[in-house]
């Protein structure tokens, strides 16, 4: 009985604790490292580290949980000092479809940590355990947090808030992109706008777009692409506040290729107003708003 217990046990847990699906990959073609094993070791640990947790207390089946990559790219290694880039992206399904849509997508240049080979990897909330689980440990519930925004207004804001204490800890080691002063696109200054009111148009365009858009393009495509219309328009309010802001960069970094995709096909409708919302919020992507007809 007591081996059925723990077995139940054991398979409750299992169900129950795996609420991401990511797939890690180390790319270290820039390193001159003869021995690559240490590279695959890192990935498969992040890999167990990132996918076997319980980071939250949800219970959810395989198909609901949150969908992303990391790819680190890695520029130097010496020992057990690793320097690289990370590019985090995220992805959430859409109703009655089969398509997934990108949520997420932000690059990370000031990734520094050390690894020591079969190294244990641990998260804990109350402390500091190393640059590496801070650093990975940030990102899945930035992860979390902008999939949970995604299918209900503001809902990701546990995630960030468990992202921001972690950033906190994290500033005592005093490596590069913790802190405020070491640029204008990092970690603190992401977590920092996401949980600030001053840019809020952007969690409510996160919403608006997928689950009053995206999620009814299946039954009436017309009405979302007008649903679509109105998220990005909302873009207009924090481009006068804050016309440099991180958030809208990260919004079309992620959703810039699917907005050409979506209006480009399907039901027309008049797009010049969004057009023009475009084209002075996310002046970078000029070239993409072009190949909208």
């Amino acid at each position: 009985m007591k081996r059925f217990l723990l077995l139940t046990f054991l398979l409750t847990q299992q169900l129950t604790a795996q609420v991401i699906d990511c797939q890690f990959v180390v790319n270290a073609d820039l390193v001159n490292q003869t021995n690559q094993q240490i590279f695959e070791t890192l990935q498969q640990s992040l890999n167990e580290f990132i996918n076997a947790k319980a980071w939250t207390d949800e219970n959810v089946d395989n198909k609901e949980k949150v969908k992303c990559s990391m790819v680190l790219n890695l520029t130097a290694y010496n020992g057990a000092q690793f320097e690289g880039t990370l590019q985090v992206q995220v992805e959430r399904p859409v109703y009655q479809t089969n398509y997934n849509s990108p949520v997420f997508n932000f690059l990370d240049k000031d990734v520094v940590f050390t690894y020591q080979e079969y190294q244990p990897l641990f998260y804990n909330p109350a402390t500091y355990e190393s640059n590496l689980i801070s650093l990975i440990s940030f990102y899945v519930f930035v992860a979390l947090g902008v999939e949970a925004d995604s299918f209900a207004l503001r809902s990701g804001t546990p995630y960030f808030k468990e992202a921001q204490q972690i950033l906190t800890l994290a500033q005592q080691n005093n490596l590069k992109g913790w802190n405020q002063a070491d640029g204008t696109r990092n970690r603190f200054w992401l977590i920092d706008t996401l949980n600030s009111n001053t840019f809020r148009e952007y969690r409510s365009a996160l919403y608006n777009y997928h689950r009053r858009g995206m999620d009814q393009m299946a039954t009436n495509p017309r009405e979302a692409k007008q649903a679509i219309m109105l998220s990005l328009n909302e873009f207009n309010a924090l481009f006068n506040r804050r016309p440099n802001a991180l958030l809208i960069q990260t919004f079309f970094d992620a959703k810039a290729d699917e907005i050409v995709d979506i209006f480009s096909a399907g039901p027309e409708v008049d797009f010049s107003d969004t057009l023009a919302t475009l084209n002075k919020v996310a002046p970078f992507f000029g070239p993409q708003w072009k190949q909208i007809k």
